[in-house]
């Protein structure tokens, strides 16, 4: 009887273990200065502004995270509660994005402006915040939060200022999310507006 309860045991903790390692979270962190974050991965300090930082974050296990951060505009908290992929955004800035759907080639890279006026019309909704949910795959993270994006966490996200490779292999990775920050949405809104209705010269 001893045996089969030692037996038992052993069997009982490798499935726990097993069931352990199957958790997985990750946080990628933006931040517009340099991120700093002690051993334990949960503490995060953030210096005054300068360019574009980021720190990915991975986790095991299926107990909930709470990562303290320290910010130049203060302490916040923010909770990773299940498995999957999430961006924290430290940012002074609101980080907006999406669900990049890939597929074969047109044969075409022109865009009509009757083909343009739709993605600026999805852009400028996108920044304020309408339309945004879980459900669109879309996203709209206001500064010192976070939002999950997917359930996988090898899913490949391209951060604010960052262009998606024309090489870059889409099949290598299950999802593709593209972010940026708020001003540079506004930035190509207004250089696609100026495509559409270009500024006439003066009389």
């Amino acid at each position: 009887m001893q045996q089969f309860s030692a037996t038992a045991f052993s069997i009982a903790a490798l499935l726990s273990l097993a069931a352990c390692k199957g958790h997985q979270k990750k946080v990628i962190v933006y931040a517009g200065s340099d991120i700093q974050v002690d051993n334990t991965k949960t503490n995060i300090t953030v210096g005054e502004g300068g360019p574009l930082h980021q720190q990915d974050l991975d986790f095991s296990g299926g107990d909930p995270v709470t990562l303290n951060a320290q910010t130049p505009s203060g302490k916040v908290s923010l909770e990773v509660a299940e498995d999957g992929l999430y961006i924290a955004n430290l940012k002074n800035d609101t980080i907006v994005g999406s669900f990049q759907r890939v597929g074969a080639a047109s044969g075409s890279n022109r865009i009509t402006q009757d083909q343009l006026k739709p993605m600026v019309d999805s852009l400028e909704k996108l920044v304020r915040g309408e339309n945004v949910s879980a459900a669109n795959k879309n996203y709209f993270i206001l500064p010192n939060h976070i939002a999950k994006v997917s359930q996988t966490t090898a899913a490949k996200v391209f951060g604010p200022y960052t262009t998606i490779p024309s090489s870059f292999d889409a099949g290598s990775v299950p999802e593709i999310y593209k972010f940026y920050s708020v001003k540079e949405v506004h930035e190509m809104i207004n250089k696609f507006n100026g495509i559409i209705s270009p500024a006439k010269p003066a009389k």
